[in-house]
């Protein structure tokens, strides 16, 4: 069921009516016989709390399967007509109250509240908390809005034998006649509801601490037993030192904490959550096969992301969601910050502007756009907003901010703000005054400028040269903002030249750069008038800016020709990243990217982005080509340029395994599908290439989508691999099967069966389409628009918008599935339904665009 849906409205009130004094919160886990509990737990939470206007009304929420009692002030409530929806009543007011409430809360397999994990190898018994945006009310009763912060001291009473994490330490534990043990943790520090944790189970565990000049703090890691064999702790110890050490060396402000545990856990939906002192992570991000570095890369840049939120979105909060952006962009941009200068990373930039650039141009070029600084009615409207926009936009923009300013008033910004509001709510607008006061300078209109519009500017040169390639004129010119209202902006710039020199051995490396402000549609730049002109001319050098980046006609033919002799990672990430673009905009024919790619790719050093590539060219192939082209020509040459790649890079090395992983999630050929089932039956073997669990489950994949291995070669690898992630890839694997029944019991499974565990719906979901299988799923088309509806209101936010997103007809690209759209569009339907199904129209309407260019 889909939880209460708060308003902004009435979190303003009744953040204006309340002052949250405290929370005791006493939760039992087990069956009251000393073992786990398996459906329900019991609650019971008192609050103590100020109320501004004694006499009037207002309501707690909770939701749960039922609520025992509810006591306000010593008299007992009536609690007979309570339903999820509305919560409790509270009426009449004193200043100051306390209230309890005795609930029955229910165990949660969505990833939502308190969720509740058996683990098949061993049987054991996981719990861990997920509560943003508004679900601490799952686990007991509270006033869930980030601006009524409070502090919490919970009373644990679970299974012996099994560790129980909270935010703040330990302070005592007993044994209850029963056998359980009941753990009593101290008082929290003073945070939002959303940012209450609660881990427990028979976890593995590993200690260690960091210390500085300021502090020392002891430092936790946990996974599932099962899985303990796996973890790399030290490495992790190692990436959160260093994260403490640039922390406390640029903010200026001491970890307000007492401790910091990270917490692996099973089935859970996003990458990690920041709650404060206790951080949950997908267990994906513990490696039990082999993984590129760029794994580790990203790995690293989630725990790093999640520990700037201890500052900024824990010890600092946002007033309400409209400024999530705040948090999640600053986290974002602060965590390639501290990579860069902290770890082993040093090319993070590069990923930044290959990964997350590229996230925020799709979602800022789709109808449903909106400004960083978005305007959010209520829950729902921010459930859908963890989004390019908010991460990755935002992050962009506070990266072009930063150059405006300057790192080092950017970061005295940043004392003054945490020093003002620490342990408080913030706004927007509390930020932007901080960074004035450091900077001395007005930043009323980047605000009005960068966060309040939408769209992208495109920036491209315009130059003459003379009889010795030398600049006589050169200037920016600026394309209005789109979609949007067309503005220009103030962007920070920097403009490259590259050419080969005597010393770069044929190499294209920088001969000139010239950093200015550009504003307006056209700008001119004198200090380059004299400058060779070089081969290769970028207007947004170093990725300063947000910007739709376009080259001029003899810079893309140097991209295309010579893409692999650009010397430096981030120059020639920016190539790859423009000439994306370029295809997606249907600028640059589809078949032209992938000769390319398979051109040039093999020259790419950064892991990472031959990863990002390479699917992009995937993309291509599937929704951007001709698809009579991709079929005949396309996939073939590609596929076949993949082997060649994969039997030629170095043995065992992370390229050798991108291009095998690639490899598995393409269109394959009777050759290629023979060295896929060569190398996991053994027959074939490319020099220091593991075939690991993971990557057996890949090949399999590509076996079972193409009708190569059925229901007997899934068994039997699901016999070697009887794993929580074994039976997920098991599940995906028969979504895989090429027939038409395969693919209506995938399509039952993942949009009517409602108990479906979240993470076994999205392998599902994965599984179902494939872009060797176009042929069987159109009869989708009609059923999701008829459908779809109904899995929205059965579910919650988190359960429906997978289904929303991953079983819309992208593999129906032509006119009809653009009408069927249109026609439910023209429907009532809930808002934030009716924004993915436009985002999905959208994909559509570009993929048409681009295939009668390709054709053209």
């Amino acid at each position: 069921m889909a939880a209460p849906n708060l308003t902004q409205e009435q979190a303003i009130r009744r953040a204006e009516l309340l002052d949250v004094t405290s929370y005791d919160i006493e939760l039992d886990l087990t069956d009251g016989a000393g073992a786990p509990g398996e459906t329900s737990f019991d609650s019971k939470t008192t609050v103590t709390f100020t109320a501004a206007e004694p006499g009037t009304s207002t309501f707690v929420d909770i939701v749960g399967s039922g609520v025992h009692s509810a006591t306000l002030n010593g008299a007992a409530l009536d609690v007979s007509d309570y339903v999820e929806d509305n919560g409790i009543g509270l009426p009449n007011l004193a200043k100051n109250n306390e209230l309890t409430v005795h609930a029955e809360c229910r165990y949660m397999n969505t990833g939502e509240g308190l969720h509740r994990f058996v683990d098949p190898v061993d049987g054991e018994v996981y719990l861990y908390s997920q509560f943003e945006t508004a679900d601490a009310k799952r686990m007991f009763a509270c006033f869930d809005q980030p601006d009524l912060k409070s502090v919490y001291r919970l009373t644990v009473t679970a299974p012996q034998g099994w560790k129980v994490i909270s935010n703040a330490p330990v302070e005592s534990t007993s044994t209850t006649p029963e056998g359980a043990v009941r753990t009593v943790f101290a008082e929290s520090e003073r945070i939002s509801t959303y940012l209450v944790a609660l881990i427990a189970g028979p976890y593995a565990e590993w200690r260690d601490e960091f210390s500085d000049q300021r502090t020392t703090i002891p430092l936790g890691i946990y996974c599932r037993a099962s899985l303990a064999e796996h973890m790399d702790a030290d490495r992790l110890f190692t990436e959160t030192k260093q994260g403490f050490g640039f922390y406390h060396e640029n903010f200026g402000v001491t970890y307000p904490f007492g401790k910091y545990d990270q917490l692996f856990v099973p089935e859970f939906n996003a990458g990690a959550m920041e709650n404060a002192g206790a951080v949950t992570f997908r267990e994906d991000y513990v490696f039990r096969s082999r993984v590129t570095r760029y794994a580790y890369e990203r790995r690293a840049e989630t725990v790093l992301h999640e520990m700037a939120h201890m500052w900024f979105g824990d010890l600092v909060t946002m007033r309400w969601w409209d400024d999530l952006w705040l948090n999640e962009s600053f986290a974002t941009f602060a965590s390639v910050l501290s990579q860069a200068g902290a770890t082993e990373y040093k090319h993070a930039w590069t990923s930044f502007a290959n990964i997350e650039k590229s996230w925020a141009y799709r979602q800022d070029q789709l109808p449903s756009t909106h400004p960083v600084a978005a305007d959010i009615p209520d829950l729902q409207a921010v459930e859908v907003n963890f989004d390019g926009i908010t991460y990755a936009k935002g992050a962009s923009v506070l990266k072009q901010l930063v150059a405006y300013v300057g790192q080092e008033n950017f970061l005295s910004g940043l004392k003054v703000y945490f020093d003002r509001h620490a342990w408080g709510n913030a706004t927007l607008a509390d930020l932007l005054a901080a960074l004035e006061e450091a900077s001395g300078r007005d930043l009323s209109w980047w605000s009005a400028q960068w966060l309040e519009t939408t769209g992208l500017n495109s920036l491209r040169p315009s130059f003459r040269v003379d009889d010795e390639g030398r600049f006589t004129e050169f200037a920016i010119l600026q394309g209005g903002a789109t979609p949007g209202e067309g503005e220009c902006r103030t962007h920070r710039v920097a403009v490259g030249v590259y050419d080969e020199t005597p010393e770069s051995g044929g190499k294209l490396v920088r001969i000139h750069r010239e950093e200015l402000d550009v504003s307006g549609e056209r700008t001119e730049v004198p200090e380059l008038v004299g400058v060779p002109r070089g081969k290769l001319v970028l207007v947004n050098d170093d990725d300063l800016t947000y910007c739709a980046m376009r080259l001029d006609p003899a810079s893309l033919a140097t991209l295309v020709d010579r893409i692999a002799d650009i010397d430096e990672p981030l120059p020639r990430t920016l190539c790859w990243s423009a000439a994306w673009e370029m295809t997606r905009e249907a600028e640059l024919k589809a078949r032209d990217f992938i000769t390319l790619v398979n051109r040039g790719i093999h020259a790419e050093a950064e892991v990472g982005v031959v990863q990002r590539v390479l699917l992009q060219t995937q993309a291509a192939l599937n929704s951007y080509a001709t698809p009579s082209w991709a079929n005949e020509t396309g996939w073939p040459s590609f596929t076949a340029r993949l082997v060649e790649l994969a039997r030629s890079a170095e043995a065992g090395s992370d390229h050798q395994l991108a291009f095998v992983n690639a490899l598995t999630n393409s269109v394959l050929g009777d050759d290629a599908l023979k060295l896929v089932g060569g190398l996991l039956d053994g027959s074939e073997q490319l020099p220091g290439l593991t075939v690991d669990t993971d990557l057996r489950w890949r090949l399999l994949f590509a076996l079972v989508a193409h009708g190569r291995a059925a229901d007997a070669e899934i068994d039997a690898e699901l016999a070697r691999d009887n794993t929580s992630t074994g039976q997920r890839y098991a599940e995906r694997a028969r979504a895989l099967r090429p027939t038409p029944e395969a693919k209506e019991l995938a399509w039952q499974r993942a949009v009517h069966d409602d108990v479906l565990p979240n993470a076994i719906n999205d392998e599902v979901i994965t599984g179902f389409s494939h872009p060797a299988q176009k042929h069987l799923l159109e009869p989708y088309v009609e059923r999701y628009f008829a459908e779809i509806d109904g899995v929205w209101q059965r579910r919650s936010s988190e359960r429906a918008q997978p289904v929303a997103v991953g079983m819309y007809p992208s593999w129906s690209v032509d006119k009809a599935s653009i009408e069927a759209a249109d026609t439910w569009l023209d429907g009532d339907h809930p808002a934030a339904l009716r924004r993915l199904v436009s985002e999905g129209r959208a994909g559509i309407v570009r993929a048409l665009a681009a295939r009668e260019f390709d054709q053209e």
